[in-house]
């Protein structure tokens, strides 16, 4: 149907509003919907019409559009979302990092060097990266609850398999395998809280899922320590696959069916391909990938390498005393709770630049051999990661028009290549320099980061 320039002036004029309305391929009709009255202009007699349609806005295959529906900020399923979610990073980070404390053990036992022993974390983290992709495709056709609890139940299984294997090589196929597994959480769950989650509360409800994480990183490390202590690094893995399964099922009873997402049938390559081709061409998205690169793999390499440091002389940390030091994730989940209110109030663009600067800050206090001084860098380090994390994640929804999980997957794809890169690269600097070499060469990556969020502030207006 075509207006000609005089008819769109009067429509102006009115606030008349001409909506076709399409059945079986072809125009039936129109409603003119103005503030003064409502007309249904018929080609043909519609069998029930007792209201003008509501308008369907265009979207991609697969992907619900924009819902008004949104779980409102402090409704009773807006607790049971974030709640839910809140063990799902709980227990993926938590299984996915327990064998932090233990690559000193895994070098004692089997006989491998220091990097060899971080394979035991960066074959899980790589193969994450890519389930990852696979995963938000997968997620697409299958659903998001089921696919997130049934990836949290295998990687359960898998870490307790982990703990009973003889050798070696077998420990690091059942860590693959576990990433692998694992793949099915993170890309998901952001998608699901930017589907789900109306605009008002996205950002707390991102961060207390980042929370979640912190926690899970710290308890994991934290009680795989004691177990270690007390029995055995088999214990502390078998003890940490079966808290993941009570996680999941707590997760599974409390996280609402999608309410604004349609599946999609079938698995169409090109389809997903495409999605991905345009996320990547916004110049935005690009630098919050490398921002996601940069400041997971820095975080990663620190945790990896500072054991070998605190448990060599001059400190000469046990195992349990070298877990109590992440109790410095108890910072991280306040710093990524307090990210979403930071956020609502004074906006992305400005508070993403201090999570970097703060992480970089606390990367140069672990320079001085001082335990005091040691411990506070640790601390600003993981109150900048986790602050920088939970907004940069946020922001990827909001930017992201169409095909969420897509963007939440590239974006988590970048999260896990730089734990897996930059964990393992520090291994070559702390063997070649000891720590001074590592911590440089997290300054300079941090420099880099830098940069990624001053042009993210530039080109970006959410």
């Amino acid at each position: 149907m075509r207006y000609s320039r005089a008819n769109v002036k009067h429509l102006r004029r009115h606030a008349i509003y001409p909506t076709l309305v399409i059945r079986q391929g072809r125009v039936v009709g129109t409603w003119k919907v103005s503030r003064a009255r409502v007309r249904w202009n018929a080609r043909e007699r519609p069998s029930v019409m007792t209201q003008p349609p509501a308008p369907v806005l265009p979207a991609a295959d697969g992907v619900s559009p924009p819902s008004p529906r949104g779980i409102p900020l402090g409704s009773p399923d807006y607790r049971r979302v974030t709640l839910a979610l809140f063990l799902a990073g709980f227990a993926t980070f938590s299984l996915l990092y327990c064998v932090q404390p233990l690559l000193p053990d895994f070098t004692a036992e089997f006989g491998v060097s220091p990097a060899h022993s971080s394979l035991a974390l960066s074959l899980s983290t790589s193969l994450l990266a890519v389930a990852i992709l696979c995963a938000a495709a997968l997620s697409e056709g299958l659903g998001r609850r089921g696919l997130m609890f049934g990836s949290l139940v295998a990687a359960s299984a898998l870490n307790i398999a982990a703990a009973l294997v003889p050798d070696w090589t077998l420990l690091l196929v059942m860590r693959a395998l576990e990433g692998l597994a694992l793949g099915g959480v993170p890309a998901v769950a952001m998608a699901y809280l930017a589907e789900e989650i109306e605009p008002r509360g996205l950002g707390r409800a991102m961060g207390l899922y980042i929370a979640g994480t912190a926690l899970g990183g710290m308890l994991g490390r934290v009680i795989t320590g004691h177990l270690v202590e007390a029995f055995s690094w088999r214990i502390a893995l078998c003890g940490i696959g079966v808290a993941g399964l009570i996680a999941a099922i707590g997760f599974l009873l409390l996280l609402p069916r999608s309410r604004n997402f349609s599946p999609r049938p079938g698995f169409d390559v090109q389809y997903h391909l495409s999605a991905w081709r345009r996320h990547l061409a916004v110049p935005s998205m690009r630098w919050l990938f490398a921002m996601s690169f940069l400041s997971m793999g820095c975080f990663v390499a620190v945790f990896n390498y500072i054991g070998f440091r605190l448990t060599a002389p001059p400190y000469g940390l046990g195992q349990a005393a070298l877990g109590m030091l992440f109790f410095v994730y108890i910072f991280g989940i306040v710093s990524s709770s307090a990210a979403g209110g930071l956020t609502e109030r004074f906006g992305r663009r400005a508070v993403l630049p201090v999570g970097v600067l703060v992480t970089a800050v606390g990367v140069g206090l672990t320079l001085p051999d001082g335990m005091e001084t040691m411990v506070a860098g640790l601390i600003l380090l993981t109150v900048g990661f986790f602050f920088t994390h939970a907004v940069a994640s946020g922001w990827v929804g909001r930017i992201a028009v169409g095909a969420k999980g897509h963007a939440s997957s590239l974006y988590l794809l970048a999260y896990y290549v730089g734990s897996s890169i930059v964990g393992s690269a520090g291994g070559w600097f702390w063997a070649e320099g000891g720590w001074s070499a590592v911590a440089w060469f997290l300054l300079t990556l941090h420099g880099v980061a830098l940069v990624a969020a001053l042009r993210l502030r530039a080109l970006s207006r959410v």
